[in-house]
């Protein structure tokens, strides 16, 4: 089944709970991850930041919202147990969630100290995930609709702009020296598929063979065949296949295979480096997330 939304465990973990002994966090996730009947591949799942597990987060917040309306306590780290309200709450037969929790007055306060809680119940959505989850997927979208801006204006740009922009890149990557040195180095081939040539670390010990499209349809194995063999011709190991569109699946699995090292970065792949790079991008705002210590408090 597919992962519970935190309302959805609020009753569960309740459940877990009602023998009113102290359980510890593993304890618990495991029996709610056998309750739901997850499977290994949903318990894996992370979220974007890839900081936690998804499951993991939900009973957090879970945990974290019962504790508001004083349904659990925490008598120690890692360490929650059912309260009386709590059981109280199990013994009736409606829905534990957040509707249910406002009836509490230790749960208006909480809402009240809690910035990133929401107090409006308009939509379905809103209610089931978590506040992290909320500026985690809110950033991934905004983060994707950046990466197709990106590249419809890197495909409206001009073939000598896209150059400069692979140059910009692969140099804020780390490669190519100095921008002087990678300028000269680019475009200057035009041998056999050969777009131009970039120094691999500042003290020039190798070098990486670019070739740079801009393309509207998918680049098959004929375009990378040709680029491994310009490769050859340079006796060379290395090479970039950079373009603006996607590659088939026999091109990809053609340069899997072969000797020489070619790796392959479509329009995706693209945009997430320019981003990383903060190349043709600027930084609007920044956001710091932090968590209690609980080691702080312990005595």
């Amino acid at each position: 089944m597919a992962i519970p939304d935190f309302q959805s465990i609020m009753r569960p973990l309740l459940e877990h709970l009602a023998d009113g002994e102290v359980h510890r966090n593993r304890e618990t996730n495991e029996a709610l991850a056998s309750h739901f009947q997850l499977t290994e591949d949903e318990l894996a799942e992370m979220l974007p930041s890839g900081y936690a597990r998804l499951f993991d987060n939900r009973i957090g917040w879970a945990k974290t919202h019962l504790k508001g309306a004083g349904l659990i306590e925490s008598p120690g780290r890692a360490k929650y147990r059912i309260t009386q309200r709590g059981l109280e709450a199990l013994a009736q037969s409606h829905a534990i969630n957040v509707a249910y929790l406002k009836q509490f007055d230790d749960y208006k306060q909480f809402q009240s100290g809690s910035k990133t809680e929401t107090t409006t119940e308009s939509t379905a959505s809103t209610d089931e995930l978590t506040p992290s989850e909320h500026m985690e997927f809110g950033y991934q979208k905004i983060r994707q609709e950046l990466e197709e801006e990106l590249i419809a204006r890197i495909k409206a740009a001009s073939p000598a702009f896209f150059e400069r922009l692979v140059v910009e890149l692969l140099v804020s990557m780390g490669y190519g020296g100095s921008r002087k040195d990678a300028g000269e180095t680019l475009g200057r081939s035009g041998d056999g598929g050969i777009d131009g040539v970039i120094k691999e670390d500042r003290l020039g010990l190798d070098v990486i063979y670019l070739q740079a499209k801009r393309w509207e349809g998918t680049v098959g194995r004929p375009e990378i065949q040709k680029f491994a063999g310009a490769l050859q011709g340079q006796r060379a190991k290395k090479g970039i296949f950079l373009t603006t569109s996607n590659f088939s699946k026999e091109a990809v699995e053609y340069a899997m295979f072969i000797d020489s090292r070619i790796v392959l970065v479509d329009g995706e792949k693209l945009a997430e480096l320019m981003i990383d790079a903060g190349v043709g991008v600027s930084k609007v705002a920044t956001y710091e997330v932090k968590r209690l210590d609980s080691d702080y408090f312990d005595e």
